[in-house]
């Protein structure tokens, strides 16, 4: 099969000092949505009718060659059930922004993807390993929440012909952070691993309740008050009964909270009540018992509180109270110490003001 590409370039600033011209920056960029068994056809399919982005980007001509093989490693959790563990790290120029839990269910008439990883890259090598194993059509992306690391993939996945769903304060709470998430990321990642990438709104939004039906398989899907962030969103998939709970569930990797921390603490009680034997979390696993799965969460979220609850007793003031709270947790998680300063200052803040 013969997918289209296009080198999509930026100007990388020269020597000053030495002299040295600018020169180019380029990203090999996979297009899908024009897959042909003929690369002529393919060719003519992606001249005639290009992904609008393209006019606005520094890009050469698109061309059609074989379709390469995925990088990106998926286990099959259950059948038709396909899981990616993200890496416990920091988006870097190494991983691309691949930091969070990926995965894909196949029904009988078509494909959802859950989150698409911290880069457009990453969302190409998402399509190439769903085609590894199917050739049905991607009817649906479902993002989990806002964060960075999980929707900058969704543009190759939505050229691939995804409608892509979220929760009802999910296009609100991205067209407010574009701007800064683009340029936090661009930065983490570096500029070529990150060519192409942006964010691009949902299609249709979730208030409460939904069912998609895949074909002979049904995913439910809740949307969440406020907890990890103002947008969380679940998934079940009936057929296995695994419940894919994005960051509403953190596993090895420190727990990020972006909401509130009362709320995070009743939201997880909640999803104890869902029927579901397995979860597949946000950052970890990837796959878990449920809802034994939520207890290192859950003792997390309980010490963040209480420590914080005692630092306001004791009168200490922010920056005394972010040394102290939660910090009894700090061997039970990787990138403790980026994340919990954070979290107790979230914390602090919200309970300060009860």
């Amino acid at each position: 099969m013969f997918e289209a590409f296009v080198a999509i370039c930026m100007l990388a600033s020269g020597d000053a000092q030495g002299g040295a011209a600018p020169q180019q920056n380029c990203r090999t960029a996979l297009l899908p949505g024009y897959a042909s068994k003929d690369p002529s056809e393919c060719e003519a399919a992606v001249v005639a009718n290009p992904p609008p982005w393209l006019t606005r980007t520094n890009a050469e001509a698109p061309f059609c060659d074989l379709r390469p093989r995925p990088h990106l490693a998926f286990v099959e959790a259950g059948p038709g059930l396909f899981i990616h563990r993200g890496a416990i790290a920091e988006p870097d120029s190494e991983n691309a922004g691949d930091v969070s839990n990926i995965a894909f269910i196949i029904g009988e008439r078509s494909i959802a993807v859950i989150d698409s990883g911290g880069s457009r890259q990453v969302g190409e090598q998402v399509y190439l390993a769903i085609r590894a194993v199917s050739d049905r059509p991607i009817s649906h992306l479902i993002l989990t929440h806002m964060h960075p690391d999980h929707v900058f993939g969704a543009e190759p996945l939505r050229e691939a012909g995804a409608e892509i769903v979220g929760q009802q304060n999910l296009p609100r709470a991205l067209a407010d952070r574009a701007g800064s998430y683009e340029t936090s990321f661009g930065r983490l990642i570096g500029s070529h691993s990150f060519l192409g990438s942006r964010i691009i709104a949902p299609d249709r939004t979730v208030a409460a309740f939904e069912s998609i039906d895949l074909g002979s398989r049904v995913l439910a899907l809740q949307a969440w008050p406020t907890a990890h962030t103002a947008t969380d969103l679940t998934v079940v998939d009936q057929s296995t009964g695994v419940l894919i709970a994005g960051d509403l569930l953190f596993q090895e990797h420190a727990p990020a909270l972006d909401g509130s921390l009362k709320g995070w603490r009743a939201v997880l009680d909640d999803l104890s009540q869902i029927s579901a034997h397995r979860v597949v979390p946000g950052h970890g696993g990837p796959i878990l018992a449920w809802p034994q799965g939520r207890e290192p969460l859950g003792r997390y979220l309980g010490v963040l509180e209480a420590d914080t609850r005692a630092a306001l007793e004791a009168g200490l003031t922010l920056s005394g109270a972010t040394a102290v709270i939660g910090a009894g947790e700090a061997g039970h998680w990787q990138l403790f110490d980026l994340y919990n300063p954070r979290n107790a200052t979230v914390a602090f803040t919200e309970l300060e003001w009860e």
